[in-house]
């Protein structure tokens, strides 16, 4: 399975964008996916996380009820809806697959290349 994030982009503050991560094989399916977010001279860290079925979704302090992670199966994608966007959630946005929800990234296996996203004040 290889994972291709994409979505990123310069946006004000206030504003909304939609990542989305396309995974190709059908096996992505099984796997819990999840977005990891990088700033300059800060480490990675976990954003949100949905599991396989999408029943069940784990989201980091600083984005809930802004943002909210989703997959379509049927099309092998994974999505982050994110509103209210604000200065501090400019980093690289990375999707990535694993097997389950957790916020840790060693528990992640695959990973895209990264989608930069920009928020202006």
């Amino acid at each position: 399975v290889q994972l291709q994030a994409s979505g990123g982009g310069l946006v004000q503050a206030g504003g909304s964008l939609r990542l989305s991560c396309a995974a190709s094989g059908r096996a992505s399916s099984r796997y819990g996916m999840g977005w990891f977010r990088q700033a300059p001279g800060k480490e990675r860290e976990f954003v949100a996380a949905i599991s396989s079925s999408g029943g069940s979704t784990n989201y980091a302090v600083s984005v809930k009820g802004r943002f909210t992670i989703s997959r379509d199966n049927a099309k092998n994608t994974l999505y982050l809806q994110m509103n209210s966007l604000k200065p501090d959630d400019t980093a690289v946005y990375y999707c990535a697959a694993g097997g389950s929800i957790a916020t840790d990234a060693a528990w992640y296996t695959l990973w895209g290349q990264g989608t930069q996203v920009t928020v202006s004040s």
